[in-house]
């Protein structure tokens, strides 16, 4: 409590200026106005309910009442007499208590042990700051995380620990005077001796925590604005803020951005709270569930509360009602629990346009996307989508993925989706659906065409800008082959697909090649397009031939191709039928067939004067013939296409013959092996490796080192082991499991060997 007899500095002040404004016989509406201090805060300080004003207020009023010399240094004197002189502050029980901690809190560790670590900073630590900003997302568990970090850590600070919910996702969040207001009185500060003026009331709250080690938690700040005025100054005090959104324009805070549980944690979060029930949880039917939620705090709590309520569930049971999207949100519903009113408080923060582009988001099929598909979707502006997405970073309703792209977690995915299907009509649906598809499937022509031998060049800056687009929205433009082909829009698929062919060998490790021709076969045959036919067939017949496809479908492929195309008149998809057939027979070790096979397509392809498909049957006859044991037509057909690749002016496209030039290479250098010319051999393929090195076909490098290292042996191990074990982790990138492990096998054996 505060004494306030005659002698209390501060009364004493309140006196003096009391004084000197009858003296000179000003209203308070006179001296507010003379002096710029407000008439609510000149009341306060004449009646002695402030504290202490600032210097720079006293100043002013002093300024105002024409005070010099030794009254002003007087008047000043008294009022930093009432700022420094320590107040006796009553005990303020029950007020802005820590609430209790979850008693089955699980997992975060890591989150816990960077929040002590902030608590424990040394103050006035450079680097370091009094305040931590953990963000995130609805259902993250921001607040239990912190409560529970705060109660673990309560006895470390003797002033006490303040919890003020800021109500940010509310309709009415505080103002940061209010959330001042009830620290302070929780700091034991009479109501009467709070100052009027936020300013003040900042002021009166950094000097108290200065000599105190206060903890003080801001949960669910809405802005900057909120909460900025509450960061403490020099000393031990600690600020602890929570908010859906980031909060960037805090400076010299410290942060922690959480992210959904890892499936351990998940998994043991739900294990501890149906622990309650008498029964024990199938671990793999309670692993598909920690799956579906993603990893949430709050959809694992409510999916757990609703396993104890309902003890006659089992865990199966709960798996069910999950499994329809449509009904996820709607089962994820636990007493006043409820995932899509904690995502709907978010949502409801948003501005128009951000909601618009909200929605749209959801319509996007892959895991992440862009802002320029975003765009399309929504028909908006790319500079107002970067904008809008940001916010819905800020806000915790998306997440920044890598390469500037957006993500959703999947269960604010599908309240995105149902907010699409509530606010707008079946009609705007289904044509922004079609605008996506529209585009992915023109742009994808575009960019395919880049690698075609007479494709146009547009849209895109380089090749390379063109092939990053297609691998990284694959997930995008297959999804909308499917869709395109469903809605009739056949012609759309067909030139999509077409631009694909030369693309496709710099990919070849992608898995859904066969699925992507075939969609465009389909196309075909509704066109009535027989041409069309063969050549999407002859497609599917190259993804079997491919080294981890069964070989024998592709002789059934590309002998129905070569019919079509017979009966089509195309020539040139006869030649690929006749290459793709030769290739099938070389692999099921009919060579003989396979000669005949490669040598009417690579007439064909002369006839036609295809440069670029004549060098890829010459390679096809190098093959057959080094297996034949002719070494020296191997290196005559190998030569022959490595003049075409390499001679600028032969014909070839620059960017096939880029393509094929290491492989060719590759072929020469594993004859010259056979022939015991290993020394010719090696330079060839240590410059096809050099060419392929950061390339985008991936497999061909590893093919290519793979194909090194049994050059090297039996004279050099020690480089054949190198070559193996970089071959390793390529094939290790793509998805290559079984060749990695060959790899590092055959390298183990021969280290072995040399050791003996």
């Amino acid at each position: 409590m505060i004494d306030r007899d005659s002698s209390e500095p501060t009364a004493t002040f309140a006196a003096a200026l009391r004084t000197a404004r009858h003296a000179l016989a000003l209203s308070l509406e006179e001296l507010a106005e003379a002096s710029g201090v407000s008439v609510r805060a000149l009341s306060d300080m004449e009646r002695g309910r402030a504290l202490g004003p600032q210097r720079r207020t006293v100043a002013q009023i002093a300024d105002a009442l024409k005070l010099d010399g030794a009254p002003r240094e007087a008047f000043l004197a008294l009022a930093k007499a009432g700022r420094t002189r320590s107040v006796h502050l009553a005990v303020a029980t029950g007020l802005c208590e820590l609430p209790g901690s979850v008693g089955d809190f699980t997992g975060r560790a890591a989150e816990l042990a960077w929040i002590t670590r902030v608590v424990y900073r040394q103050p006035g630590a450079p680097g370091q700051s009094g305040t931590a900003v953990i963000s995130g997302g609805a259902g993250l568990g921001k607040t239990s995380l912190v409560v529970r970090a705060a109660h673990s850590l309560r006895d470390t600070f003797a002033g006490g620990v303040h919890f003020v919910d800021a109500a940010g996702m509310g309709i009415r969040p505080l103002g940061s005077d209010e959330i001042l207001s009830r620290v302070l009185r929780a700091l034991g500060v009479r109501e009467q001796q709070i100052p009027q003026e936020t300013d003040e009331r900042a002021g009166l709250y950094r000097q108290l925590l200065r000599d105190r080690r206060v903890l003080v938690i801001v949960d669910d700040a809405a802005s900057e604005a909120q909460v900025r005025l509450l960061l403490p100054g020099a000393g031990a005090s600690q600020l602890l803020v929570t908010s859906r959104r980031l909060l960037a324009g805090l400076e010299g805070v410290q942060r922690l951005h959480l992210d959904p549980m890892p499936d351990v944690d998940a998994y043991d979060m739900l294990w501890r709270i149906v622990a309650e029930r008498g029964d024990a949880p199938r671990p793999q039917e309670l692993q598909t569930l920690v799956e579906m939620l993603g990893g949430l705090p709050l959809a694992l709590r409510i999916a757990g509360n609703r396993l104890v309520a309902q003890p006659h569930w089992t865990v199966a049971d709960l798996v069910g009602r999950l499994s329809s999207s449509q009904r996820r949100l709607d089962q994820l519903t636990a007493g006043d629990l409820k995932i899509a009113a904690a995502f709907a408080m978010s949502y409801e923060q948003l501005p128009d346009g951000a909601r618009d582009v909200f929605r749209a988001a959801s319509v996007a099929p892959g895991l992440d996307f862009s802002a320029l598909l975003t765009a399309v979707i929504a028909q908006t502006a790319l500079a107002d989508t970067e904008d809008q997405l940001d916010d819905l970073v800020d806000l915790g309703l998306l997440e920044a993925a890598a390469g500037g792209r957006y993500r959703f977690h999947d269960l604010v995915r599908l309240y995105a989706h149902q907010r699409l299907e509530r606010d707008n009509s079946a009609a705007e649906v289904a044509a922004a659906r079609r605008r996506m598809v529209t585009w992915l499937l023109t742009t994808l022509r575009t960019a395919g065409q880049w690698f075609e031998p007479r494709g146009e060049h547009a849209t895109f800056a380089s090749a390379e800008d063109a092939d990053a687009w297609i691998r990284v929205e694959a997930e995008h433009w297959f999804p909308a082959l499917g869709a395109a082909a469903l809605a009739g829009d056949h012609d759309l698929v067909v030139a999509a697909v077409a631009a694909l062919h030369w693309f496709s060998d710099r990919w070849l490790h992608w898995q859904q090649w066969r699925d992507v021709f075939q969609l465009g076969h389909d196309s075909a045959v509704y066109l009535g397009d027989l041409g069309l036919q063969a050549e999407f067939l002859n497609y599917v017949a190259w993804t079997f031939t491919l080294p981890w496809r069964d070989i024998r479908p592709a002789l059934d492929y590309a002998g129905k191709a070569l019919d079509l195309a017979r009966a089509a008149g195309d020539t040139l998809q006869e030649a690929w039928s006749l290459d793709y057939l030769a290739s099938a027979h070389y692999k099921l070790g009919d060579l003989p067939a396979a000669r005949t096979c490669a040598m009417a397509a690579a007439e064909l392809f002369d006839k036609l004067g295809d440069i670029d498909a004549s060098c890829q049957s010459w390679i096809s006859r190098g093959l057959i013939a080094r297996r034949l044991g002719d070494a020296e037509e191997a290196l005559t057909c190998y030569a022959h296409a490595h003049r075409l690749a390499e001679d600028p002016t032969s014909g070839m496209t620059p960017i096939i013959a880029d393509n094929t030039l290491p492989i060719v290479l590759s072929r020469i250098a594993q004859v010259l092996g056979d022939t015991g010319r290993t020394d010719e051999g090696l330079p060839l393929m240590l410059r096809a490796v050099d060419l392929l090195d950061g390339a985008h076909n991936r497999y061909q490098q590893a093919t290519i080192l793979w194909m090194l290292a049994d050059l090297y042996l039996p004279d050099e191990p020690e480089q054949a082991c190198q070559a193996l074990l970089r071959a390793a982790e390529v094939f290790e990138s793509i998805g290559e499991n079984e060749r990695t492990a060959e790899c590092r096998q055959k390298a183990t054996a021969i280290s072995a060997d040399g050791a003996s």
